[in-house]
């Protein structure tokens, strides 16, 4: 284990520094600073190597948390990179985006504060990179099977690099310019600069993974051509329909989908034109959900130079402790400041949209009304009504499944209730050798989700195509996770 005596040496939780805002508003590069390779293995060694380590069952990939924490406070980087890689693909895509399931089921935050162990994992694959450990692993024979993969995000990347390892041909297809999906334009560069993807990329590319970028499938290529062609599909498209808001006043020019927002706005970031943005610059801004895409949007209108920003949240306000009914180790909701929330705005909670008010065609305020939940249902309060200035909505209230027209139609696979595609224990759809992963079966979850789905569907497709399987698969569809 690590430092025996680590938990009760070192008490404090100790994360490295964000940037002063001011300074890091004026640019787009990531928020943190890097964290002192000391003290960084201090906190590593406060991992008390637990007989039943329930960080393994908070990770959803069953990351080996108490080895690689030991491995870097020793020191030891090379073996610290090789037990993280064996149960994620892409821990620093993790290390910067995931919520650390993993850290609220820490046995040491039942009393103490949590050991840091998504700041370890990022910071063990980043020096791997920079020590030239992440070397492509391309396979010794080839099988002669060949499998397509529509999506190029999370899911979809992990299930093409363990087919590719495994001996298949794959093929990526991507309708952006580039592969990455969200990773790339729908994640803002302050959380995750994308030379982070490209380094990923490159050595998929090397490892034989072949991209088709540019490629919009169900337009450009059908599904049944995808069929045609390959030995087996791999749906990784995401949960890409936005959840609207109907109220009147949606229709007016500067109401946003968050998704519509972002992407120009990342674009520029890495210094493309992009025609006919819409900017955040000088205009009070109005965030319509309290989620990690909603901080997003407030990052970004920061960094655009908003004259004000506020969200809205339906919702109360979550606690800073955790609730009776949210005991360690599941995933409680509190009161979490982002880095986009330190860096300025109001955060309002309780409070529903009536009416979304323009001039001329163009938004210019929206009317609220402070709401509480009684009996299952939001209840106005009275007497609470008013209307704030703003002259750009930006709506990220979550997303509800798939795209239906176009490729998932074209398949013909089934859905379920919740416009899901349907998909058995070994990720396979209705439709014989065609598979999904990620929140296109799922819905919309989390990155570590994401990634832990897309091994496990590789695996089913490489039993599929070849009866067996020495591919890992740390979950299924039916599985339910201990944290929410």
């Amino acid at each position: 284990m690590a430092d025996p005596q680590g938990f009760l040496k070192t008490r404090e939780r100790e994360l490295p520094a964000r940037r002063p805002v001011p300074v890091r508003i004026k640019d787009w590069k990531e928020v943190y600073e890097e964290q002192e390779a000391g003290q960084l293995q201090r906190q590593a060694g406060r991992c008390m190597d637990c007989g039943i380590p329930f960080c393994h069952s908070g990770c959803p990939l069953g990351n080996l948390i108490p080895e690689w924490n030991d491995l870097v406070w020793k020191g030891d980087w090379r073996e610290a990179i090789e037990r993280l890689h064996a149960t994620n693909n892409f821990p620093e895509f993790t290390g910067r985006l995931c919520p650390a399931p993993c850290e609220t089921a820490c046995v040491l935050g039942i009393n103490q504060p949590a050991v840091t162990i998504k700041q370890v994992e990022v910071t063990t694959i980043d020096r791997a990179f920079d020590s030239g450990y992440v070397l492509p692993q391309a396979p010794e024979r080839l099988s002669g099977k060949t499998v397509a993969v529509v999506g190029s995000g999370p899911a979809g990347l992990a299930a093409a690099q363990q087919l590719t390892r495994a001996g298949h041909t794959v093929a990526v297809y991507e309708r952006a310019d580039k592969p990455g999906g969200l990773l790339r334009y729908g994640i803002p560069e302050f959380k995750m600069e994308k030379s982070v993807v490209d380094r990923r990329i490159a050595q998929m590319e090397a490892e034989g993974t072949r991209f088709r970028s540019g490629v919009d499938v169900g337009a450009d290529v059908t599904g049944q051509q995808l069929r045609d062609r390959y030995d087996a599909v791999v749906l990784a498209v995401g949960a890409t329909v936005p959840r609207d808001l109907q109220v009147p006043g949606r229709e007016l020019d500067g109401v946003l989908q968050a998704m519509d927002y972002l992407p120009p706005a990342n674009r520029v970031a890495l210094g493309e034109t992009v025609e006919g943005q819409v900017t955040a610059e000088g205009k009070d801004v109005i965030v319509i959900g309290g989620g990690d895409t909603g901080a997003d949007c407030i990052g970004t209108a920061h960094r655009q130079g908003a004259k004000s920003v506020t969200s809205l949240e339906i919702m109360p306000q979550p606690g800073e402790e955790r609730a009776a009914h949210q005991p360690w180790p599941t995933y409680p909701m509190l009161f979490r400041v982002a880095s986009a929330h330190e860096e300025g705005g109001e955060r309002v909670y309780a409070a529903s949209t009536k009416e979304i008010l323009g001039e001329d065609g163009r938004v210019s305020g929206i009317r609220l009304v402070d709401v509480t939940f009684k009996d299952g249902k939001f209840e106005e309060v009275e007497g609470t009504e008013r209307v704030l200035p703003t002259q750009l909505i930006l709506l990220a209230m979550g997303f509800l499944g798939p795209q239906g027209p176009g490729v998932v139609e074209q398949l013909g696979v089934e859905l379920d209730e919740r416009s899901n595609v349907k998909r058995d224990n070994d990720y396979m759809s209705s439709v014989p050798g065609v598979f999904v992963a990620g929140d296109a079966g799922r819905g919309q979850s989390l990155i570590v989700w994401a990634i832990a789905e897309g091994r496990s569907a590789a695996a089913g497709v490489d039993r599929y195509l070849t009866g067996s399987t020495a591919l890992p698969r740390p979950v299924n569809p039916t599985d339910r996770p201990l944290v929410v």
